[in-house]
């Protein structure tokens, strides 16, 4: 056997947290990072500390058995492209160095075990990284000790706090008999609104735009909202409602909620309970969920590449590399397609619903499909898209972006929006005019686009094209016939002359 070459383009990052330890290994390719492997292990270290912060010697065995497994697979990757980090139970334990050097024995590395605001920091560049957000954006990260809440503009933390709280310290200290009431419930929110009470005047007087929550509670509460086809934004009430639901089952062990998985069972109730309280605390109106954190804080980090700063450009260019997208043409889609918009922004409040960015990206990328096949290469690009993470665009956007790809030509199927909720409307102005550029880019030329006028009324939309030019044209002219009586079916009108 020949000795192993560590692939130099592959990064690996190691999270040793209170809850859980997670390994994410990653690619860089085409510009941006491919998820080549996961390996998540419930560790629950933070179980492990007892009132004096002494850790356990069956915590510690644990959680080096499960880095023993990780050991494995860092073998292929090259040293200086591998970093470990430790977060708030090994910060607290004050016997963390016979942990950590066993640890480093098993790993063959050196664990850093980084200070709390500098996993706020962190938490918050993984959360800059994968999702786009203009103005200020509050980020939460609930974990197995600790609770990170930041403020950050662009790729810049504002303000950042690790708060002595989390799911798994917590759960021990106000659920510790695993009963679910309403007085247990109502402890650990109140616990949790002391300690985050010292933040919040501070934090509401800067404000912010966006709220996202970086956490596995966050997902998991998610999960139960769409499991009880409700839309994926987080409010007080519908924490409220989970809160209710779950007191019904009267102990963790009978909590059967419909979505929620089985290994986030056990601390789910004490995460739900800090999240209340920053809802609470903070006067958090909507959170959505964010696309990274600690993890891909640190990986951004590592791979110099990777720091521009348009996250959405650096995305969509990775997929037209990808998929050998004809740019030329997508970007004549895209420029026709913005400025139809343009024409009929006064009547379709596409720009104020921040739709803009969204027509341009799916107008850009609605031909990846065709590397497949032409005659299916909508649904083909509509499932490379839902399936395919999409950094710079919140969940919701994506799901935007997918539909409009799927329903961009030939029929469009009834009711093919109504699973975007809020969003469907904007999804209907965007794939109308999507359809128009399309039609009118089919010679794949830029001299044959016509001066044309777009007039939107309500629903109606008016298309108007100098003298002759539709007779000049006639398959154009046919293509947009037929167009007008597609939207049509959808109670949709489509004037053309």
């Amino acid at each position: 056997m020949g000795q192993l070459i560590p692939q130099k383009n592959v990064y690996a990052v190691i999270d040793l947290g209170s809850n859980s330890f997670h390994m994410l290994i990653a690619k860089s390719i085409a510009g941006g990072l491919q998820t080549i492997g996961r390996v998540k292990r419930k560790v629950r270290l933070a179980a492990g500390l007892d009132k004096d912060n002494v850790l356990s010697t069956e915590a510690m065995q644990r959680g080096w058995e499960c880095l023993a497994l990780f050991a494995e697979r860092l073998q292929d990757i090259p040293k200086q492209n591998i970093t470990i980090v430790a977060t708030a139970t090994l910060r607290l334990a004050t016997n963390a160095d016979v942990f950590k050097t066993q640890a480093e024995k098993i790993l063959g590395h050196t664990i850093n075990v980084i200070s709390g605001e500098l996993e706020a920091r962190t938490i918050y560049k993984g959360v800059a990284h994968t999702s786009s957000c203009n103005g200020k954006q509050l980020v939460i990260d609930i974990g197995g000790a600790s609770t990170e809440v930041v403020i950050g503009k662009g790729f810049e933390a504002l303000h950042y706090k690790s708060l002595n709280m989390g799911c798994v310290t917590y759960l021990e200290r106000y659920f510790k008999d695993c009963k679910l009431s309403t007085s247990n419930f109502d402890a650990a929110i109140k616990a949790a609104r002391d300690v985050i009470d010292d933040i919040a005047d501070e934090y509401k007087a800067t404000g912010w735009q966006v709220a996202s929550g970086a956490s596995g509670t966050v997902q998991a509460i998610q999960e139960i909202m769409v499991a009880q086809n409700l839309d994926d934004l987080l409010t007080l009430e519908k924490l409220y409602t989970i809160k209710e639901q779950s007191i019904a089952f009267s102990t963790i062990a009978a909590l059967d909620l419909p979505g929620l998985s089985e290994e986030r069972r056990l601390v789910f109730v004490s995460g739900l309970a800090i999240l209340i309280a920053l809802f609470e605390s903070l006067e958090i109106e909507k959170m959505g969920l964010a696309g990274g954190a600690l993890r891909e804080g640190v990986l951004y980090s590592m791979v110099p590449e990777l720091h521009n700063n348009d996250i959405r450009k650096r995305t969509i260019d990775g997929f037209m590399d990808r998929y050998h997208v004809d740019q030329k043409q997508a970007y004549r889609v895209s420029s026709l397609a913005m400025q139809l918009a343009g024409k009929i922004n006064q009547s379709w409040p596409i720009e104020s619903l921040n739709g803009l960015p969204l027509l341009k990206a799916v107008a850009e990328l609605h031909e990846i499909g065709l590397l497949i096949e032409y005659k299916q290469y909508h649904k083909h690009t509509a499932y490379i898209l839902e399936n395919t993470d999409m950094p710079g665009f919140s969940q919701s956007e994506h799901k935007v972006i997918a539909a409009v790809a799927n329903a961009h030509r030939s029929d469009i199927q009834k009711g093919c929006f109504d699973s975007l909720g809020a969003n469907s409307i904007l999804a209907q102005y965007l794939v109308r005019l999507l359809r128009i550029a399309v039609i009118l880019s089919m010679r794949r030329q830029d001299d044959v686009l016509p001066k044309i006028e777009l007039i939107a009324e309500n629903e109606v939309l008016d298309l108007k094209f100098e003298t002759n030019w539709l007779k000049d044209h006639p398959l154009m002219a046919s293509e947009l016939q037929q167009e007008s009586k597609q939207q049509s079916k959808l109670g949709w009108k489509l004037i053309v002359n």
